[in-house]
């Protein structure tokens, strides 16, 4: 760790404004300018808890990456509170379970042992294999709507096709896609008043995708077929499998984190070239954009604002002293608007180049298993909206999700008009 001054944090106004636990705040928008004065004037700042002992905060882009990075200092285990949820007690990591081996919620070289395992199934091999077919339900559900005209790109677009991929790619049921958007909703977003539920429901939700889970898997090891849930299932590494449990664990965390983060990055997407028509009309003349627009689009959605680490020993970083136990939110929301890393951050340019946002982690041990699958869907999705309709007109505001962790539209109705 390298000791540099550190900066004061000033006693203004601002400063005592700011405060990222209030749900609320965040259903207008992104804070933004809360970050932008954070990482101009208090980088690491400690941020007050009412009734508990604070959190620290990390806004600038070399933070977030390198504590990412620094799984022996600063740790994703369940045990040490895990990666969502910064204020006592936990809320919004409720859903990952009493007990549970995330992936999310594991150090190395347990975490590497399990990610070897599940990394089988996500090769670029194996992911290239289904983009013939991902193309196809891509061009049925912009097709769909644009028949419709009037829609909620959220629920009858963004939504739909990370759903159906994963029915593809776990052995779900067409018919059952909308029982894994349910589940998703009813576990991370039960803090927003529209999906809001009982402790007991998110259990229960957690639960029932266990068991739908594990019909999927007998079946599967009774008929294996050449695709990704058999490769999981039958994945071996130095003689580890994965356990039922494990197996479990996983189905959960794509239909959660798969799910729900692709459809918020398309859902921001839209959105972004909805108040920057420009864009769309420079993506329909020049198609050759599309991966770096799709680049952009994860930029600036930032689908998952924060993780959150925990200090495993006492340290010294830059000049602020840190103790074994405290807890750490590294804000990619924010590092994704780096006025040191990015010029004009806060301009959507799909033609934005370099562009080495953090969207996915930003590298280390926990850099996201499925970004060639988003990046592929994000891909397939826009370059068949950008030249099957030839406008996008928003006919009501977005509604975002009340949740400081996702950064989520629920709602966001639009016309399309087909070519």
């Amino acid at each position: 760790m390298t000791d540099v001054p550190a900066a004061d944090v000033p006693a203004t106004d601002v400063i005592e404004q700011i405060n990222l636990l209030d749900r609320d705040r965040f259903t207008e928008g992104i804070p933004h300018e809360w970050f932008t004065y954070l990482r101009a004037n208090a980088p690491i700042f400690h941020h007050p808890e009412p009734g508990g002992p604070g959190f620290w905060v990390f806004t600038k882009y070399e933070d977030v990456v390198a504590i990412g990075r620094d799984a022996k200092h600063f740790s994703s285990e369940q045990a040490r509170g895990g990666v969502v949820g910064l204020e006592e007690p936990l809320v919004e990591a409720d859903w990952v379970g009493e007990g549970g081996n995330l992936m999310l919620t594991m150090d190395p070289p347990a975490h590497t042992r399990y990610r070897r395992l599940v990394n089988r199934g996500f090769t670029p091999k194996m992911i290239s294999v289904l983009e013939e077919h991902i193309r196809d339900l891509t061009v049925r559900i912009v097709e769909e709507g644009t028949n419709r005209g009037e829609v909620d790109f959220v629920v009858d677009v963004a939504s739909e096709l990370p759903l159906q991929v994963i029915a593809e790619l776990m052995g779900v049921p067409l018919e059952d896609r909308h029982k894994v958007f349910d589940w998703s909703n009813r576990m991370i977003g039960s803090e927003d008043p529209e999906y809001s539920v009982s402790q007991e429901k998110v259990q229960e939700a957690q639960i029932e995708m266990f068991m739908y889970a594990q019909q999927l898997a007998d079946r599967r090891r009774a008929e294996p077929r050449e695709d990704i849930m058999t490769k999981l299932l039958s994945a071996d590494v130095d003689g580890d499998q994965l356990s039922a449990m494990d197996f479990n664990l996983f189905f959960l965390l794509l239909a959660v984190a798969g799910n729900e983060t692709t459809r918020n990055a398309i859902s921001h997407g839209m959105n972004a070239f909805l108040e920057n028509p420009d864009q769309f009309e420079l993506l329909q003349a020049r198609p050759e954009l599309i991966d770096s627009a799709v680049e952009e689009i994860l930029r600036w959605a930032s689908p998952v604002m924060y993780f959150r680490r925990n200090v495993t020993e006492d340290l010294d970083y830059k000049g602020n002293h840190l103790t074994a136990g405290d807890k750490v939110g590294i804000w990619y929301v924010s590092a994704n608007r780096d006025e040191d890393v990015f010029a004009d951050p806060f301009s959507f340019d799909i033609a934005r180049q370099p562009n080495d946002h953090v969207a996915f982690g930003g590298g280390g041990p926990h850099h996201c298993l499925g970004a060639n699958l988003a990046r592929m869907e994000m891909k397939l999705l826009f370059q068949e909206l950008s030249s099957r309709v030839r406008s996008v007109q928003a006919i009501g505001a977005p509604s975002r999700l009340r949740s400081n962790f996702i950064g989520g539209i629920k709602h966001l109705p639009v016309q399309m008009v087909a070519a």
